[in-house]
């Protein structure tokens, strides 16, 4: 039987072997799908399917936070956990991943110890049984609305959603505690600094967003708020550049200061 570490899970637990290997292919009517690109997105458990009983992915907070990832990575021994894994919406998981074929190998799993509260725990406790296993992959539908069907030796299953990035524009960005952005569609911007709400012009174009002039609320905050305040409302002055990664945004000011936002 394989040995899971449930383990105190530190950043460096992160830093495990993934491999990914290519060459997987699930045949969906009259397409074809490559296995190995479940690399090249996140996804968001659905369901486990254990002894014939479905255990659904609950509460609207816990779906916001799961998210499974498959990375790869260097090898560093005698971590515990590696790129792959994320979080089902509780703990953080870890695990070295490789892929041959349709078959997902996960091994060295590690997790956080947060004791995770009724449906949510269950349903943690029933993903992480099942995803420690060598696992047969199975990809079905259209690119950007795929889903990823994981069958254990046992035939309990994992269903997983792709993840859609979210859109630049009509996106809530969190940029730190009760800091983030909205751009919308008709080229404004509007949010808050972390004390202080804020709204003004915002052209997106080529990689660049360039602020007009930002009109604030002018409340006092204590100092440490302030000066975060002041650090974010430079970032964004005239023309920045912007990168979006999936669910991440980063956004760098014409000093080279930058912050990374998430999507809400």
């Amino acid at each position: 039987m394989k040995r899971t570490t449930y383990a105190k899970y530190a950043a460096a637990a992160l830093a495990g072997t993934t491999v990914l290997a290519a060459c997987g292919t699930e045949s969906v009517g009259t397409r074809t799908l490559d296995v190995s690109t479940i690399a090249d997105t996140s996804w968001v458990p659905q369901k486990v399917t254990v002894d014939g009983k479905d255990y659904v992915l609950p509460e609207k907070g816990a779906r916001r936070k799961a998210r499974i990832d498959f990375k790869p990575g260097a090898a560093e021994p005698d971590v515990g956990g590696g790129n792959s894994g994320g979080s089902v919406g509780c703990n953080s998981i870890g695990a070295d991943v490789d892929i041959q074929g349709d078959t997902v190998k996960v091994s060295d799993l590690a997790m956080t110890l947060i004791g995770c509260p009724g449906a949510v725990g269950r349903f943690e406790e029933k993903f992480v049984g099942v995803f420690d296993n060598d696992l047969k992959a199975e990809l079905k539908g259209p690119s950007g609305a795929r889903t990823l069907t994981l069958t254990s030796p046992q035939n309990d299953t994992i269903t997983l959603r792709e993840q859609k990035a979210p859109a630049l524009k009509g996106t809530r960005w969190s940029l730190g505690e009760n800091a983030y952005l909205t751009l919308t569609r008709n080229n404004t911007v509007t949010g808050s600094l972390g004390c202080n709400t804020f709204n003004g012009r915002a052209t997106v174009k080529d990689g660049t967003i360039e602020f007009g002039r930002l009109a604030t609320t002018r409340m006092m905050c204590s100092g440490p708020v302030m000066k975060t305040e002041r650090q974010l409302a430079e970032i964004l002055t005239g023309k920045v550049s912007y990168q979006q990664e999936r669910d991440s945004l980063k956004i760098t000011g014409a000093s080279g200061e930058s912050v990374t936002a998430h999507a809400e």
